[in-house]
């Protein structure tokens, strides 16, 4: 950052990410939260097999040989759940819905855990306590009075394997299939894509493949803050002399030098690693455009030398080459280029890295996914991959990488608008009732529905709906349109104010906590982001008498919505075991489930693809043809167009933010900046610290702003600016999608700046 004009919170951050400025952080979040006394006892237990999992991220754990098991974030998520604060009846009575409103979303979640079963009472604008049972009975009134179109099914990706089956189990009992989901808005677009590519959709490594690795390709994340146990990974490679290629608009600095707080020598030392061998500063969207570069360097030096491209892969287990890689050689260089905002000459570099390697990851995350092509630019991933037959082998695959700890094992065990017609069956069979067929609605069109008055009831099994969707502008007030709205979760958050007719808040157990059933103590499983399924146990006493788990608080409702169930509802949740004994009778892949989640470490689910067997309709692995590589240039020709991408700090998960700083970004105690390169600056007649609006560029005119951010100075690609979100969802259309996966561009909105009007 150039000398200049200092500006309130922003300064250079100097040291390296990790290390001990990790540690730091760490104590800093026991020391506000929990019992210091307790915290050390409850971290140790983290992600090890006698223990709970982690209830941030869902990167898998490695053998357990070391001391702890969990990173800087992993911890603050444990100490926000495990938080002596605690928001109680009597708050509820003192505070108004309206007066909580005008709280940060930092300040709600900050309160605490919530400890009662609560009911708004619209006479007083307050939360009131309600009994369980009483809250079910009412909520089967509603729910029967409806008809299953009318009502949407939203989880959150850190949903056990438990809770989701049975919550689906009762959505399509019911007679629904609109299961809106957190992966909607992330990784859709590779539940989408993959399967199409290499038959599944999911990530083929494995921890050992990254030991075994010769090159990683990184597109379009920051695992230093949102997967932070994947840098202890990538530090081990590139201390064993793994090249590590970063594509990212913005230099991260988890993805320049690390130093691991597992590493002694390291901390005793001060010194750090450096992970990126070459940074690639690719603009926002750019990502297809740069892969395109690649394979097409790599087709011209296969054409010119020979044995690069893995001719008898390509023969034996793809289809669709051809056309692929002749919509490749008709892609002008001049295009990718202006596209990637990166050179020939530095695509061609990759390339030649990529050619000397026999055995290469790519890991990519929502820097590919959230973007109006997201879908087409995961299948060239899996192209670039297929290229060199880097698929079925040691050191080698796809690697997704995915957000919450559970996600895509929800989505395994069922939490899909869009089930095959032989989880239907099996569950018919099994089960005793007869599904919906017809797909149901995903989280934009569940919105879209709540907006257009044809979506009448939203219940929540987590997360923070409306928040994390686009468009405040639109999905609030459809929040309050609602007929019934129930939500269940640890702590309160934005979406529970925006109260319907009737809302209900239900406060469930966390991962840490310790789950009594009739059966007996419980444990509950996940699904990590390599496909491994391991037990999860919570240890600490639960922040309430009156908590209920998730199993059980879906149950309840359950019953009382279905008189006639064919499910045993009180029996499947007096023991999680006979939940598990209907997972593996109705889902492929989880045979003998109890008795392998009894073995540590768990067990993997069947990848297909690891073993070259491809289960797609050709029985290939498919190529894909992205024509052209900048379908979208009309919205970005003018010349006040730049690209926003919404962020993540470092001190928040999702939409959860432990606290106001960035500090790796070396932003401190405030969120209402906007990251823009320099050249971009004096394109604007702009300085570091001017206040400037931001606006979206909509085809159709609608105004959307955010007023009076601070413009700052960062090593960002030009062209493209970074906001964070949630914050910057109002500037987010709610249609403006990647039509193949429904999954909104967070990463890619055409904006213009101006310096701001008014103060």
């Amino acid at each position: 950052m150039t000398k200049h004009r200092e500006v309130p919170g922003i300064r250079k951050y100097e040291g390296h990410a990790g290390g001990w400025g990790a540690l730091r952080a760490t104590t800093d979040a026991v020391r506000m939260q929990m019992d210091t006394v307790k915290a050390p006892i409850t971290l140790l237990r983290m992600n090890q097999p006698d223990g709970f999992d982690c209830p941030g991220c869902a990167w898998p754990d490695k053998e357990h040989r070391s001391t702890f098991q969990f990173c800087e974030n992993g911890a603050k998520a444990v100490t926000w759940e495990a938080t002596t604060r605690r928001v109680t009846p009597a708050f509820f009575a003192n505070n108004t819905v309206s007066s909580l409103l005008r709280m940060s979303d930092y300040e709600l979640e900050a309160m605490g855990r919530l400890t009662q079963p609560l009911v708004y009472d619209r006479a007083t604008d307050t939360f009131r306590a309600v009994e369980w049972e009483a809250a079910f009975v009412r909520i089967g009134e509603v729910l029967r009075g409806l008809s299953p179109g009318q009502v949407d099914f939203y989880t959150s990706g850190r949903t056990s394997n438990e809770a989701a089956y049975l919550y689906q189990l009762f959505a399509r009992e019911y007679g629904s299939n609109n299961f809106p989901d957190c992966a909607n808005m992330c990784h859709e677009a590779t539940s989408v894509g993959l399967p199409q590519s290499i038959g599944i959709g999911k990530g083929t490594v494995s921890l050992d493949d990254f030991d075994r690795c010769e090159l990683i390709i990184s597109i379009g994340h920051n695992p230093g803050t949102n997967h932070p146990r994947m840098m202890g990974t990538l530090h081990e490679c590139a201390r064993r002399g793994v090249p590590i290629l970063v594509f990212n608009p913005l230099r991260e600095h988890a993805l320049e030098r690390f130093a691991d707080p597992q590493d002694w020598v390291e901390m005793a030392t001060y010194g750090s690693t450096r992970i990126a061998s070459t940074y690639y500063q690719v603009t926002a969207g750019g990502d297809a455009a740069a892969i395109k570069g690649i394979m097409k360097s790599l087709l011209e030096m296969d054409a010119q030398q020979g044995n690069v491209l893995d001719r008898e892969f390509i023969a034996a287990h793809t289809e669709g080459f051809d056309a692929f890689a002749a919509d490749l050689q008709a892609t002008p260089w001049a295009d990718i280029e202006a596209a990637a905002g990166l050179g020939q000459a530095q695509l061609g570099e990759v390339a030649l890295a990529y050619a000397r390697s026999n055995a290469t990851i790519v890991a990519y995350g929502m820097g590919v996914t959230q973007h109006n092509k997201g879908t087409a630019s995961v299948r060239l991933i899996s192209d670039l991959l297929l290229l060199r037959g880097n698929f079925g082998k040691p050191g080698a695959g796809i690697c997704p990488l995915r957000g919450h700890s559970n996600v895509q094992g929800n989505r395994t065990v069922g939490i899909t608008e869009k089930p095959s017609e032989s989880f239907l069956k099996k569950i018919e069979e099994v089960v005793g009732f007869t599904p919906p067929k017809a797909h149901g609605r995903d989280a934009v069109q569940t919105m879209q529905a709540m907006i257009d008055g044809k979506s009448r009831a939203l219940i929540c099994l987590g997360g923070n709906f409306a928040v994390a969707l686009p468009d405040p502008e639109q999905s609030f007030p459809a929040m309050r349109k609602l007929e019934l709205s129930v939500h269940i979760g640890t702590k309160l958050n934005r979406s529970h104010l925006l109260v319907a007719n009737e809302t209900y808040v239900f406060p469930c157990l966390g991962r840490t906590e310790l789950d009594v059933q009739a059966g007996g103590a419980q444990s509950v499983t996940v699904e990590d982001s390599m496909a491994m399924v391991h037990a999860s146990a919570g240890k600490l006493t639960p922040a309430s008498g009156h908590l209920r788990s998730e199993p059980a608080i879906v149950a309840g409702m359950a019953r009382a919505t279905l008189p006639d169930s064919k499910v045993p509802w009180m029996e499947l949740i007096a023991d999680y075991d006979r939940i598990r004994d209907l997972i593996e009778k109705t889902i492929p892949g989880f045979e003998a489930f109890n008795t392998r989640i009894r073995t540590p470490g768990g067990f993997r689910l069947p990848l297909p693809p690891t073993e070259r067997i491809w289960r797609t309709p050709t029985g290939k692995a498919m190529f894909s043809v992205y024509t052209g590589v900048n379908e979208d240039a009309d919205v970005f020709g003018g010349e006040q167009a730049l690209r926003l991408i919404t962020l993540r700090s470092h001190d928040q998960y999702n939409t959860t933010i432990y606290a106001m700083d960035d500090r790796y970004r070396g932003v401190f105690g405030r969120r209402d900046v906007l990251f823009m390169n320099a050249s971009d600056l004096a394109r604007y007649g702009l300085e570091h610290g001017d206040l400037v609006d931001i606006e979206t560029i909509t085809s159709s005119g609608r105004q959307m702003r955010l007023k009076n951010i601070t413009a700052i100075e960062y090593d960002i690609a030009p062209g493209s600016v970074g906001a964070y979100y949630p914050e910057a969802n109002v500037l987010v259309p709610l249609d403006f999608i990647d039509k193949a996966s429904g999954t909104p561009s967070y990463k890619s909105v055409p904006v213009r700046v101006t310096r701001a009007a008014t103060i």
